[in-house]
C-alpha cells in the first residue's frame, strides 16, 4: 500500500484496544484493498449469539465456499479471556488483603484483651467509684479506636506512596481513588470497633470486689 492513494469515506470514533482505556490511532480499509490472513466478522443480534453461529457460517460460505471452518464466540467471552491474567492477579491480591485484614483484627482483639487484663484492677476501682458499664465500654473502645486510627493513617500513607506500583492492575479507577480509600477506612474502622467491642463487653462483667484483689 506504500504510495497508494486512499479515499476517506467516513470517520469513526476512538478505539481502545486494551482494558486500560488507552486510545490508539486506527483506520479501516476495505478487504478488497487490504486483506489479512486472520480476520474477524462481528455480528450484532438481540438473540443468543451462539444460536446464530450456524446461520453465519452458511451465509459466509454462500459468498465464498472456500472459506475454511472458523470458530464462533461472544464479545463477552473475548473480554473474559482478555481480563483473565489481570483478574487472577486481582483475586490473588484480594485474598492477601482479606488474610491481612483478618490477622489485623485478631491482633487488635488480642491486644485489647491483654490491655483489659492488665487494667482489670483499674476498671474495678472505676466501677467501685461509680463508673457505669457504658463508661467502661467507652474507655476500652476509645483506646482500641485510637490505635486503629494510627494504623489507618500509616496505612493510607503507605497506600498513597506505593499505590502507583499497582496502577497497571486497575481499570476505571486510580491508585488514589478517594471513594475506594473512604470505603477502606470505613471497613477498617468497623473491624477495629468489633475487635475492641468484644473485650470492652467482657470488661463490663468484671466484679469490682474480685478486680480489686487482682494482681
Amino acid at each position: 500500500m506504500d504510495g497508494a492513494w486512499l479515499t476517506v469515506v467516513g470517520i469513526v470514533g476512538d478505539v481502545s484496544l486494551s482494558r486500560d482505556g488507552s486510545v490508539v490511532p486506527i483506520f479501516y480499509q476495505s478487504i478488497r484493498q487490504w486483506s489479512m490472513s486472520r480476520m474477524s466478522l462481528v455480528v450484532r443480534t438481540q438473540r443468543d449469539p451462539l444460536d446464530l453461529a450456524a446461520v453465519v457460517r452458511r451465509a459466509v460460505r454462500s459468498v465464498d465456499s472456500t472459506v475454511p471452518y472458523f470458530d464462533s464466540t461472544t464479545v463477552e467471552h473475548q473480554f473474559e479471556e482478555l481480563d483473565r491474567p489481570r483478574r487472577f492477579q486481582t483475586e490473588l491480591i484480594g485474598t492477601f488483603a482479606v488474610v491481612a485484614l483478618v490477622l489485623a483484627a485478631l491482633g487488635l482483639y488480642g491486644l485489647m484483651s491483654y490491655w483489659v487484663e492488665q487494667r482489670t484492677k483499674e476498671i474495678g476501682i472505676r466501677e467501685a467509684l461509680g463508673a457505669t458499664s457504658r463508661n467502661v465500654v467507652r474507655l476500652v473502645m476509645r483506646a482500641g479506636l485510637q490505635w486503629a486510627c494510627v494504623g489507618v493513617v500509616i496505612g493510607i500513607g503507605g497506600a498513597l506512596a506505593f499505590g502507583q506500583a499497582l496502577s497497571n492492575l486497575l481499570f476505571g479507577i486510580t491508585a488514589t481513588d478517594p471513594v475506594t480509600l473512604a470505603i477502606v477506612v470505613a471497613v477498617l474502622t468497623a473491624v477495629a470497633a468489633v475487635a475492641s467491642g468484644l473485650p470492652a463487653l467482657r470488661a463490663t462483667r468484671v466484679n469490682p470486689t474480685v478486680a480489686l484483689r487482682h494482681e
